[in-house]
Parts: C-alpha cells; structure tokens; sequence
C-alpha cells in the first residue's frame, strides 16, 4: 500500500514567518523606509554638496519596493489558492 503524500485532510502548515500578520506588517515597516528614502532623495537634490550621497536613498527606495512588491505577490497567490480551492468544494 502507498503512502498518500497529499491526503485530503491534511491542511497546509505556514511558517510563523510566512503568515499573513508577518507579512503585513513587513508591507507596512516597507512602506516606512519607502517613504523614508523618498524624504532622503528630495533633501539630496536640494542641495548639491548631498547628491554624492544620492545613491543611499535611491537603494533603499528600490530594495523596498521590491520587498513591497514580492510581499504583495506572495499575499495574492496565497489568497488566490485558498479562494479556489474554497470553490471546489
């Protein structure tokens, strides 16, 4: 007799640090440091002795988008896979 690697009654286990709380708070704490970097680049091109420094702000407005961007992703697919499987039944 086969084992049955995916019986119907077992339930999918999240980690602690995939679930949706985590992940939400990671989109807002994002969001900090996104506007955060937008403060930092408009104070670099104020000032013309800062815009040597212009590349910090500019990492961390990108790095946050994308952490942003793959957290929403990862939300959506999670949220797509519960509705369908929820409809099947």
């Amino acid at each position: 007799m086969r084992y049955d690697r995916k019986p119907v009654y077992r339930k999918l286990i999240v980690p602690w640090y995939d679930s949706e709380t985590v992940c939400f708070i990671v989109i807002i704490l994002m969001l900090l440091v996104f506007l955060f970097s937008l403060a930092g680049i408009s104070v670099a091109t104020e000032n013309d002795e800062h815009l040597t420094h212009l590349w910090l702000p500019i990492l961390l407005f990108l790095l946050s988008g994308v952490v942003i961007i793959s957290t929403v992703f990862r939300l959506i697919k999670r949220y797509r896979y519960r509705y369908s499987k929820d409809l099947n039944l």
